[in-house]
């Protein structure tokens, strides 16, 4: 049964009697409300939701509870606000067809057919997306068609608003293209500070949500062609202050110290990855705190990078951590191609040892970039979750829930990973005055639990419902199946 303006209305068979009529408010109750701004979960908790909108939320005492109105118990349950990701590439497929730089597969998935399925196809993207929970993305580095995608409309089960999109459009580097197509750049080679200026001017001009540059050390011996470390710092500088004086954010792929402190020193406020070649200084964290650069970890996409490797040099199909069926049929098909792909051209140096050597070289960089995470947030930088989703096996949608059980292993409190993927990857994207908690005036994306995510985040695992925009709908409504 449907109602007007409201999606799904739940019966008995869906474990929430009491729903019966439309009605210009809805209030959900009996659950154990966590509002995402670190506050102490409230118990036997209200929320008051009109016109898409938290009107109330926490106590009975504190919210005013109209008569007449449609009201859900969601005793027993969890509230918590829907997860943002903070660092998502919508034109990437989470497989080896969406990365030629990688395991080059172009001969069987040409590359500018790939990024046409993944622009034409966004709507499967964002269900899978809505179905892990996932109400807002943050695409920072993609085709300029990522801008469009913010004003599409799109057919969605349960009638559900797509999740929120930031989008950066193309980034800003100095190595050499490696994804472009013949007419459209996801990468920029940038030359000198006034190319750089001038690219952030386009991306003004284009609407653009924020600035992204791809900032790789250059190597003591670099390649023909390549600028010189100074030459990349002076046009990062150059970048950062174009983007301040044009309104946009700067963030910055910086996996070295030394980038990363360029980076911060340029006016980033966002670092998308973690600094993985070394602890991070006391210098470092004084620059971010005196800047409010925000850190997102991206704890697994390098892991998930090589388990793809490893899966193909073993012939096996890879294992999808997939708990509620988010990811489409489509995408399952090309991933489990994954075998035949053992006598590519690519794995031909690789042998048991080597395997052996990159998976304690993978755990080595997880042990330096728990440390760091944990530096940072003890020195009160905000952290900001994020998966780099779009990478191979870092699919669209429920890589959420092993990035954020990653960042617990690493040492972060439920309560501050639960705020981290809530209101603080809001911030990062610049919209934490819309969504990222349930406070009055916000939009009311929340998810409805059956365990407790202050306890262990493994908890979102549990996802039963998903509101965007105070559309509740049932995650086995938005499933593809498994």
């Amino acid at each position: 049964m449907r109602v007007s303006g409201w999606g799904i209305v739940f019966g008995l068979a869906a474990g929430f009697p009491g729903v019966a009529a439309a009605a210009d408010a809805h209030v959900f109750t009996g659950a154990t409300l966590i509002d995402g701004t670190g506050a102490a979960a409230v118990h036997d908790a209200v929320l008051v939701v009109r016109g898409g909108r938290v009107a109330c939320a926490g106590a009975v005492s504190d919210c005013e509870i109209p008569d007449g109105v449609r009201t859900t118990d969601l005793s027993g349950r969890w509230i918590t606000p829907g997860l943002v990701d903070a660092h998502v590439h919508l034109a990437q497929t989470g497989w080896a067809d969406g990365r030629p730089d990688g395991m080059n597969v172009t001969a069987d998935y040409p590359y500018a057919e790939v990024v046409a399925r993944q622009r034409d196809g966004v709507a499967t993207t964002f269900r899978s997306y809505l179905c892990s929970g996932v109400t807002a993305v943050f695409d920072v580095g993609g085709f300029p068609w990522s801008w469009r995608l913010r004003d599409q409309e799109m057919d969605l089960p349960g009638s559900l608003t797509p999740p929120h999109l930031a989008a950066s459009g193309p980034l800003l580097t100095w190595v050499p293209p490696r994804m472009d197509l013949p007419a459209e750049q996801v990468m920029v080679r940038v030359s000198s500070p006034e190319h750089g200026r001038e690219v952030v001017r386009y991306l003004a001009a284009s609407g653009s949500d924020a600035v992204k540059i791809w900032l790789l050390g250059v190597p003591e011996n670099p390649p023909a062609g390549a600028p010189s470390q100074e030459e990349v710092d002076a046009w990062v500088k150059a970048v950062g202050q174009e983007a301040r004086a044009r309104g946009l954010p700067l963030v910055v792929h910086a996996t070295g110290l030394q980038e990363a402190k360029t980076a911060v020193r340029a006016g980033a406020k966002l670092l998308v990855h973690s600094v993985d070649d070394g602890p991070v200084d006391d210098e470092f964290l004084e620059l971010a705190l005196r800047e409010g650069t925000m850190y997102t970890p991206t704890l697994m996409v390098g892991r998930n990078w090589w388990a793809l490797t490893e899966y193909a040099f073993r012939g096996e199909e890879p294992v999808l951590d997939d708990p509620r069926g988010c990811v489409d049929p489509a995408a399952r098909a090309r991933i489990s191609t994954t075998p035949r792909y053992r006598e590519h051209p690519g794995l031909a140096r690789l042998d048991e040892d080597g395997v052996a050597s990159r998976r304690r070289r993978f755990d080595q960089l997880s042990e330096v970039m728990a440390g760091n995470l944990r530096r940072v947030h003890a020195a009160g930088i905000a952290v900001a979750m994020g998966t780099d989703a779009g990478n191979p096996l870092t699919l669209h949608g429920p890589s959420v829930y092993a990035e954020m059980e990653q960042m617990q292993k690493a040492g972060l409190a439920p309560a501050d990973v639960l705020v981290a993927a809530t209101r603080n990857a809001a911030r990062a994207m610049g919209r934490d005055t819309e969504f990222g908690t349930l406070e009055a005036g916000k939009w009311a994306d929340f998810l409805v639990l059956g365990e407790d995510p202050l306890q262990d985040v493994a908890a979102f695992r549990s996802l039963s419902h998903v509101a965007r925009a105070g559309v509740l709908v049932a995650v086995g409504e938005l499933s593809f199946g498994r």
